[in-house]
């Protein structure tokens, strides 16, 4: 029925209010519909579609190869690609996104000072960063899907002729990179780093930034990203690095950093700290074994070892219960509870360790559960969290157990899980062992490594973040600051009025050195002296060192900042802060921070506490949160599970070989490497077909990313595809109809219904781009173009092409297309930016635009808008029939009140009655 005439169907299908039927006939009728439906031919007929869906689906991804069409013109990088060649048969995507991209940068159309050229320009700014991508390897779907959202937003905004900035950028990733050039180095030279020398290795890192910058960068390139290119800002550059300098140096003169003994996380495997949103809780039930790094075989975990002290100078003993039995290594008391009585004779007693030969006070303390295990807890401060503040309150000394790199100080050369094994062995030989049990407990992991973290004390570098999460809470709740979804406004309050103080040193060597020195003096120097050079050397203010006439040495703290430190100070950083330079005065604060919610507390929280301390002012006034992208089963993307895809394999295509070959050139281990292509072998049997730049795109917007994970399938990338084939085919019939010049003629009711169709796609549009609701501008791109354009419009007036209707109902026709296509193409340039530029630009030659409002790029056109539709067809020379007013007889006034504004969707765009 839809692909009918309207005409032909007015006659077949009389209209609803003009046929009665009594309320017996209608349920005589739904009865008939409902018998049929269960009939046994039909539902026979459904078991066979449905076996058949699952057998297509059990098949994976079914696509046939398209012949690929390449632009051959001779066109020099950055010139303007030649529109006047033969229009293609088919879309392909080779054709379409050739040379467009090299034209745009070189024509500056992303850079803010193109604004001042524009006719449609207002005075409004709209600035935003782009979150800053890890220089370790090439670019994933979850990138993608920021590029996607963030250029439509970016796009949109310039083409309403805002003064817009997008900056580039890329994040040096202290740790993630540190250890992807370290595998590197240990596969191809069987080197670490520590054979290499601090110099060396950072050289080798600077060639894999340099290498892999370059390769993001042309990542971005390729998905249409319109960046200004010209201020693109690494975190390692110069300008970048004397601003984390100023920041730590303001932050220190504030009381805000401090330097301390601490217990922080400790990941052997990384063999740094780490912050505490970087540990993950994994929940046990009971005994698990689990894999870890450093480990051959899986490590038990779930189980509560008890084990006896015995009582100095007393035939009784005392027994404890834990599940880390390795770190009674580094006991420095026996707690248990002043009410407890059992242990009421032993209040004051002390207890002989069986391996160091200490004596160990038995203390009491409320702290202690009396329900758990035994009721009496061994103490071991430099261990764990709770004993550390216990040991506080009682003075205990502390006893480090462990190295850095996991190894039991006591038993020299042996990691930590094999010495909790010859712990357990001493104690049964000694009888001292009581036995072990399954027991429930929450396992602290490295988000970064998948590593057990240690409780390690330490002297760490601390930012105090209370006060300036309390202002970050308060901005949120004073309306300043927006969070889009607002649900995730409760996860932020809540987040932040827990904060602890962040641990901001790594023990790393690619990074930002933390800008402070430990200064040796001679013994005649007094400790005031000596107080005054410390803090003048972490200021790096080195000339007032000179007056001091004594001697000294000082030496750089090994130690790097946190990159979350850094990458908190980007959205001014970038602009040339501490200066106060032009782009910080007109671009600061950013309108917008876009980015995925997994996020929230890394990077956006932190950009929010550093901003306002740092400037005085909130980095950005909205933050747009998207979801994560999973795979088509809704799984997490894993490299380990061989679903990660690079988007460039989307849009060029690839083969399953391919797939295959990236996942043995990582730095998975084998075992990981056959589960990774046995997934690539199920999901892509023959590869992935090409789907385009735009095709990704369009996909990527189309879901609902608010709240809701995007499970991603090359199937729905696909089909959108399909649909860049279909606005191919439509104005590859619009140039075949039209002719040149204007026409003037009364509309019919086909295209007055069209029109009304196009205005309310239009106001879909502004609605749903102001709320960032994506999804639903593309939903009412795509049904508008499919539906109402080609299904219904272009059925229509392909009779009317006949060579006795051509001059006349078909020119009118054929001129109503021409406008709905170009509006559309200038709708979805936001999403589609390389076959809206071709297409728009192949029309132009045909009906080249007035010279007042004409741009020589599609990015520079005013986007469509709803009033913007009212003024054109009130100056229309295309005479509009109406029921009941002429468009003359309406005032300006009379279109800009809410009464009028629906007369005008009524009568000036007839809607059909």
């Amino acid at each position: 029925v839809r692909k009918m005439p309207l005409q032909t169907l007015y006659h077949q299908f009389p209209k609803a209010s003009k046929v009665t039927r009594t309320q017996a006939e209608k349920q005589k009728r739904r009865r008939d519909r409902e018998k049929a439906i269960l009939s046994s031919q039909v539902r026979r007929l459904l078991i066979l579609l449905i076996l058949i869906f699952f057998l297509h689906a059990g098949r994976g991804l079914d696509w046939s190869e398209k012949e690929k069409i390449l632009y051959t013109a001779q066109t020099p990088p950055g010139e303007k690609k030649d529109t006047s060649l033969p229009f293609p048969a088919a879309y392909s995507p080779d054709y379409v996104e050739s040379s467009w991209y090299q034209w745009w940068e070189k024509e500056g159309f992303f850079r803010p000072e193109q604004h001042d050229s524009l006719p449609h320009a207002v005075e409004r700014t709209f600035s935003m960063c782009i979150p800053p991508p890890n220089v370790t390897g090439t670019l994933h779907l979850g990138h993608a899907l920021t590029v996607a959202v963030e250029d439509a937003l970016v796009r949109w905004r310039r083409m309403q002729g805002h003064r817009v900035l997008w900056l580039p950028g890329c994040d040096h990733a202290g740790i993630a990179t540190q250890t992807v050039v370290e595998r590197k180095l240990l596969r191809e030279s069987g080197r670490r780093r520590q054979d290499m020398g601090r110099d060396e290795f950072l050289q080798e890192v600077w060639m894999w930034k340099n290498e892999k910058g370059e390769e993001i960068y042309s990542q971005l390139r390729r998905m249409g990203a319109s960046l200004d290119w010209t201020r693109a800002c690494f975190t390692m550059d110069p300008g970048f690095s004397r601003a984390v300098t100023e920041a730590f140096v303001r932050l220190c003169d504030s009381g805000l950093i401090y330097r301390s003994e601490a217990l922080i996380n400790w990941s052997c495997a990384l063999q740094s700290a780490i912050s505490d949103i970087e540990v993950d809780s994994k929940e046990l039930s009971g005994r698990t074994m689990l894999p870890v790094p450093g480990y051959e075989r899986p490590v038990e975990f779930g189980t509560m070892l008890t084990f006896a002290y015995p009582i100095e100078g007393h035939d009784g003993e005392v027994a404890v219960s834990t599940t880390r039995p390795e770190t009674m290594l580094g006991d420095v008391a026996i707690a248990v509870h002043p009410e407890d009585p059992r242990y009421q004779a032993v209040h004051g007693k002390q207890c002989r360790h069986p391996f160091t030969g200490e004596l160990l006070p038995i203390i009491t303390d409320s702290m202690v559960d009396m329900q758990l295990g035994t009721g009496a807890v061994k103490v071991t401060p430099a261990h764990d969290h709770t004993d550390f503040l216990l040991s506080q309150r009682h003075s205990l000394p502390y006893v480090t157990s462990l190295f850095g790199f996991g190894w039991c100080f006591f038993l020299q050369g042996v990691k930590r899980f094999d010495a909790r094994q010859m712990v357990v062995e001493a104690l049964v030989e000694k009888r001292l062992f009581r036995g072990k049990q399954q027991h429930s407990m929450t396992l602290p992991v490295c988000s970064r490594s998948g590593d057990i973290i240690e409780p390690l004390l330490k002297k760490q570098w601390f930012v105090q973040c209370k006060g300036m999460a309390a202002k970050a809470i308060q901005a949120v709740e004073d309306g300043e600051l927006e969070i889009i979804p607002q649900f995730y406004s409760k996860t932020w309050k809540n987040w932040l009025s827990n904060v602890s103080d962040w641990c901001v040193s790594r023990q790393l060597w690619w990074g930002h050195q933390i800008p402070a020195y430990s200064v040796e003096l001679p013994q005649n120097v007094n400790h005031k002296e000596e107080v005054e050079l410390l803090l003048y050397s972490a200021k790096r203010k080195w000339k007032l060192l000179r007056p001091i006439k004594s001697s000294f040495s000082s030496s750089a703290d090994p130690d790097v900042l946190d990159t979350w430190f850094s990458s908190g100070l980007f959205p001014f950083a970038m602009l040339g802060w501490p200066q106060q330079t032009k782009d910080m005065e007109r671009f600061y604060p950013n309108a917008l921070l876009e980015t995925g919610s997994d996020l929230i507390f890394f990077w956006v929280a932190r950009m929010v506490m550093l901003g306002t301390e740092l400037t005085g002012q909130l980095p950005f006034k909205q933050v747009l949160l998207h979801s994560l992208v999973r795979d088509k089963h809704g799984r997490k993307m894993s490299k380990s599970l061989g679903n990660v895809v690079d988007p460039l394999d989307v849009i060029h295509g690839t083969s399953l070989e391919k797939l295959q070959e990236k996942v043995r050139a990582g730095n998975l281990d084998p075992r990981e490497q056959l589960v990774a292509m046995e997934a690539q072998s199920k999901d892509f049997p023959r590869g992935i077909p090409q789907c385009g730049t735009d095709a990704l795109r369009f996909a990527l917007c189309s879901h609902k990313t608010q709240g809701e994970d995007v499970n991603l399938s090359p199937s729905h990338v696909l089909s959108c595809r399909h649909f860049c084939n279909k606005m191919w085919q439509t104005v590859r019939f619009t140039l075949g109809v039209l002719d040149s010049g204007a026409t003037v003629g009364p509309l019919g009711s086909m295209e007055r219904w069209v029109l009304s169709r196009l205005y309310s796609t239009v106001l879909q549009c502004e609605q749903s781009f102001e709320a960032y609701e994506l999804h639903s501008v593309t939903s009412a791109l795509y049904t508008f173009w499919v539906n109402s354009l080609c299904d219904v419009y272009m059925e229509y007036m392909k009779p009317l092409l006949s060579p006795q209707t051509r001059a006349t109902e078909g020119a009118v026709a054929c001129s109503v297309l021409f406008h709905c296509v170009s509006v559309s193409l200038a709708l979805l340039s936001p999403f589609m930016p390389f076959i809206t530029e071709e297409l728009w630009q192949r029309l132009q030659l045909h009906h080249p635009p007035a010279s007042a409002t004409a741009q020589p790029s599609l990015c520079l056109q005013p986007y469509p808008s709803s009033q913007s539709l009212v003024r054109r067809y009130l100056s229309t020379p295309l005479t509009f029939k109406c029921t009941s007013r002429s468009f003359s007889t309406f005032t300006k006034e009379e279109l800009q009140t809410s009464h009028s504004h629906s007369v005008t969707i009524r009568f000036i765009l007839c809607l059909v009655s």
